[in-house]
């Protein structure tokens, strides 16, 4: 081989295997499947799909390195590429560039070049660098897809269907001599727009008018329109070849000529070095950790609040997935938060496997028998099960509400919320924010800036502002999503504030889920006032080189830092006398389950204060307590004594309650005072129920048993449920839960990043089929096969020559056919024939290996430097 390669593959044969493994790292897509040599890998790596997504993953300066290789002559020394980037020093158009960009180009363009190179975009020495065909055809400007240069095509393509007449034309008024073909015709106007001092003063005797025309055109689109009767201005440019035609009244500004205005740079605003983190907001990293933590603890009481409010079966499933309109707004007054907060919570207990639908034919949502674990776990490791879930999740709940591609409002838990971008661009946000010294965070838009050019969307430069009308129409350039400024959205750690705010509509899918990324965050509590807490910082070391060595799961690590923040739940509560009990932080979980029995809420915040009703106290009597129970209870759990008005409501309820019996006749009310149930029959309220009496001590009525208690129930009095036994039925409501369900799987944006070990193993395998289709053969007297093609030897010919090679301990090259006909060919060193079956160390697979013998096709020794 000769020094310099010649193609894509021959430069991949020089790479070492780390080069190899680090390409197929950054590109996954080559892996599947391996390929079977290193021509199979360069072709591979050169088909259009794997190109795209190449492409799509660069750095903006990397995309504007490429771009300008685009528009370069093929091949391009280094120089020509470092003036394309960095512009000619004091040229005409050099006083636009920001100071230092130059000399940042300078500096940063190898390291860009490196980036296209180990991705098999860029290959080529220094003096030949060369762009992949396919990169070229996609970045290369052209009519229907212009370049974000700004350029428009060379003078050979745009003069490829002009008359040669034409073309001498233009050479006399260019002050140029004839020439005998159209080919040297081109060649002598190209060097005259390629060279400095001839244009500049081509340009020095045009009309002063001639400068806005240019001026408009030279940073893109270099396309306009022009009149039957051009202007005289726009003649001149027209008759010197400065605008050529490109079709019937439109005119182009050819590449060279937009170059020598541009002072030879391909682009307006080369960008070398990402945007800084700035301005940065420094504060006390204790502070941010408390203030994440207590946000963690909300985010806990949420989701905990979200499964008990759909305990005993949440709102159905629409018939075509996911939860309705009105179901949502019920839900977020019920969590009191806006709608878009509540889809979050929604979609966060979902993706942690919290919430599903239950299946049945009438199908609506409920919490999961995994709620009930998840429940049990300490605050901390509650906390990392929903960051985890939320990190890894590819739903994405900022969508919610907005519309698909039908105009239909995509809703909460339905389908279509999946986007494959999500968790790259969540994890590397929190990335960026831990870039940073602990504690310190900056605005919202200097993260998005920074992930825009980390990976910009190809084509999206920003236009320039176009110049002021001389004379000649231009098309308006499409809007850039990419770059459009935004005005930031504040985030709020506190409960009902903070909720993703809906993105500008100028802002791309990655931008606008980098914005729902750092309110969600804040939600819960990832972050504190803006800045990345330490309990994050930890955990966003699970899948990284920063993670230690042999240590414990980075999500228990995490769950250490955040414990000693959580607040400790408490046992007892503060009896007061106006009929509540204050809870000065979070309970237990059997304190607080009793006297969610016991009383209602009242109101949440930094105490959760519950209020005593005769509703409350029937409900726990209801279920099965007793009033000497609810004594005991409350005196055992309060610091305070039980208040007088609260011992005397308890006994009052309890004293009413069960006298009367309620049961099913169609329903039946029972009492040993026969003067109580006159008392009933005599109440006008009493009249929906439809009673009777059947006996001093037992009314009927045809209204069923629920109706029935809940009509006595608001005639305030205190009936119990009673079996067909005449025993007092408990009201103790059964939680209703899902069949058991797995959490919904990420959908992954392309195939997955590959392990070192399986990188290893394909960097074998490419090596060694590489070897068997490029290793040099002894000649032979049968005909060689065809390249690629298979040996072919008889049967005879095959046992000898193995036979012979474990004599000899050679290497063979032989054609295999496996069971399911597959054809291959590897290189091989026998070690045992007998039976049929030939034993050796098989190099494309790197093990040893038993070969039929009928299913080889041919065998050929290798040359012996080969072999060697």
């Amino acid at each position: 081989m000769s020094e310099t390669p010649r193609t894509l593959a021959e430069e991949l044969r020089t790479r070492p295997d780390s080069g190899l493994a680090d390409l197929l790292r950054a590109r996954p897509d080559l892996l599947n499947p391996v390929p079977g040599d290193l021509t199979q890998l360069a072709t591979r790596a050169g088909t259009r799909a794997s190109v795209v997504r190449a492409v799509e993953r660069l750095d903006r300066f990397a995309l504007q390195t490429a771009e300008a290789l685009a528009v370069a002559p093929d091949p391009c020394p280094y120089e020509t590429l470092l003036g394309l980037m960095a512009g000619d020093a004091g040229g005409a158009g050099a006083a636009d560039l920001a100071p230092g960009t130059a000399a940042a180009v300078t500096a940063e363009l190898p390291r860009a070049l490196r980036t296209l190179r180990d991705q098999a975009l860029v290959w080529g020495g220094d003096d030949r660098l060369r762009l992949v065909r396919t990169a070229r055809e996609l970045l290369a400007p052209g009519p229907a897809h212009p370049s974000p240069t700004g350029l428009g095509p060379t003078v050979a393509e745009a003069t490829s269907g002009m008359s040669p007449g034409r073309l001498q034309e233009i050479l006399a008024a260019a002050g140029l001599p004839a020439t005998h073909d159209p080919v040297t015709a081109v060649a002598a106007l190209t060097g005259l727009f390629e060279d400095r001092t001839r244009m500049a003063a081509l340009l020095g005797g045009a009309p002063d008018e001639t400068r806005a025309v240019l001026d408009r055109l030279v940073w893109g689109p270099p396309y306009g329109a022009v009149t039957d009767r051009p202007a005289a201005h726009l003649q001149w440019l027209l008759d010197r070849g400065l605008l050529l035609p490109a079709g019937p009244r439109n005119v182009v500004l050819p590449r060279e000529a937009a170059l020598h205005l541009r002072a030879g740079r391909a682009h307006r605003c080369p960008e070398p070095l990402p945007p800084a983190l700035a301005p940065t907001t420094e504060r006390d990293p204790q502070l941010v950790d408390s203030a994440a933590a207590g946000q963690a603890f909300t985010a806990l009481a949420t989701v905990e609040e979200l499964l008990k409010e759909w305990d005993l079966g949440g709102p159905g499933v629409l018939r075509a997935g996911g939860l309705s309109v009105r179901d949502l707004k019920r839900t977020a007054a019920a969590l009191d938060v806006t709608e878009q907060t509540a889809a979050f919570w929604l979609e966060l207990a979902y993706a942690a496997g919290l919430l599903a639908s239950d299946g049945e034919a009438d199908e609506r949502y409920a919490p999961t028998p995994a709620a009930e674990d998840w429940r049990q776990l300490p605050a901390e490791e509650r906390w990392t099960r929903l960051a985890t879930a939320w990190l890894a999740a590819t739903r994405t709940a900022g969508l919610v509400g907005t519309p698909d591609p039908k105009g239909r409002a995509l809703s909460a838990l339905g389908p279509n919320l999946d986007r494959s971008a999500a968790p790259e661009v969540r994890r590397r946000t929190l990335t960026l924010l831990a870039s940073l010294a602990p504690g310190t965070s900056v605005p919202a838009e200097a993260v998005l800036d920074r992930l825009r050019w980390e990976r910009p969307l190809r084509g999206a430069a920003q236009a320039p502002a176009p110049a002021a009308n001389s004379g000649t129409r231009t098309a308006p350039r499409h809007p850039n999503p990419a770059t459009a400024s935004a005005s930031p959205s504040d985030t709020n750690a506190a409960r009902n504030a903070g909720a993703p705010a809906t993105p500008p509509a100028t802002d791309d899918l990655r931008s606008r889920i980098a914005r729902w990324t750092l309110a969600e965050a804040e939600l819960l509590g990832i972050t504190g006032r803006g800045a990345l807490a330490t309990h994050t910082r930890v955990l966003l070391e699970a899948g990284t080189e920063a993670a230690p060595t042999g240590a414990e799961d980075p999500a228990a690590r995490a769950a250490s830092f955040l414990a000693p923040l959580l607040p400790e739940p408490l046992d007892h509560v503060l009896l007061q006398a106006d009929l509540t009990a204050v809870a000065p932080g979070p309970l237990e979980r059997p304190l607080a389950d009793v006297l969610g029995v016991l009383a209602d809420v009242e109101s949440k915040g930094g105490a959760t204060v519950y209020r005593f009703t005769p509703a409350s106290v029937r409900r726990a009597l209801d279920a099965g307590r007793s009033a000497a129970e609810l004594q005991s209870f409350l005196a055992a759990h309060s610091r305070t004594p039980v208040p007088q008005p609260l011992a005397y409501l308890i006994d009052d309820v309890a004293r009413r309650h069960g006298r009367l019996r309620v049961g099913a006749a169609s329903a039946y009310v029972r009492c040993d005072d026969d003067a109580l149930l006159t008392e009933i029959l005599a109440d006008r309220r009493a009249v929906a129920l439809r009673l009777r009496r059947l006996a001093p001590t037992v009314l009927a009525s045809a209204a069923p048993p629920e109706q029935l208690l809940e009509g006595l129930r608001a005639m305030d009095y205190a009936p119990a449920a009673e079996s067909a036994e005449g025993d007092v039925l408990i009201a103790r409501p059964d939680a209703y839960r899902t069949p058991p369900r797995t959490a919904p799987a990420p959908v992954p944006e392309g195939p997955p990043a590959p392990d070192t070990p399986l990188l290893e193993a394909a960097v074998r395998a490419i090596r060694a089929g590489d070897l068997a289709a490029t290793a040099e053969r002894k000649p032979a007297s049968a005909p060689a096969p065809a390249p690629g093609g298979l040996p072919r030897t008889t049967s005879a010919e095959t046992l000898a020559t193995m036979q012979a090679a474990v004599l000899t301990n050679a290497t063979l090259w032989i054609g295999y056919v496996n069971a399911d006909g597959a054809a291959s060919q590897r290189v091989i060193a026998p070690v045992r024939v007998e039976g049929g079956f030939v034993t050796a160390y098989d190099h494309t697979a790197d093990e040893v290996r038993t070969f039929p013998l009928h299913r080889i096709t041919g065998v050929a020794e290798l040359a012996d430097e080969t072999a060697s």
